[in-house]
């Protein structure tokens, strides 16, 4: 038995437009867009009646691929919860990212939270936090040379 790689991250929203909006935004790439429903789809996620809209966005090399997935049946009564970095569960993406300062600079121009300011790691990484679409934690990282 052998794991070839992570396929994808899978990342369900509310609001699939605006999301979709913010990665392109941000630099990665739609992929495809497609719908989905039916009996294998109940029997895939463990739901009953399903219905999805999806967003496949990937990084220019093609090495990185995010699902934005919006369920149009059935709903979460229970809205966005927004996390902390210490919430267990899958917390955030990281990004690896060329000209960190100017990034910031740009979603902050945009009302983004950012977390803190650009932060040195050791001497290898410029790291700074940020919430993205629907409050998930974005973290770019610029590699130090």
């Amino acid at each position: 038995m052998k794991i070839h790689r992570i396929d994808h991250a899978g990342i369900v929203v509310n609001d699939l437009s605006a999301a979709k909006a913010f990665f392109l935004d941000f630099g990665l790439e739609v992929h495809g867009e497609w719908e989905a429903e039916g009996e294998s789809l109940d029997r895939i996620v463990g739901l009953n009646g399903a219905k999805t809209a999806c967003v496949g966005l990937g990084t220019p090399d093609g090495q990185t691929w995010i699902e934005l997935i919006q369920y149009i049946l059935p709903s979460d009564e229970r809205g966005i919860q927004l996390p902390f970095a210490n919430t267990p569960g899958i917390r955030h993406l990281a990004f690896i990212v060329e000209a960190i300062e100017a990034i910031v600079a740009k979603l902050k121009n945009k009302g983004m939270e950012i977390f803190s300011e650009i932060q040195h790691y050791e001497k290898s990484y410029k790291l700074c936090c940020c919430r993205g679409p629907e409050g998930m934690i974005i973290e770019l990282g610029e590699r130090i040379r």
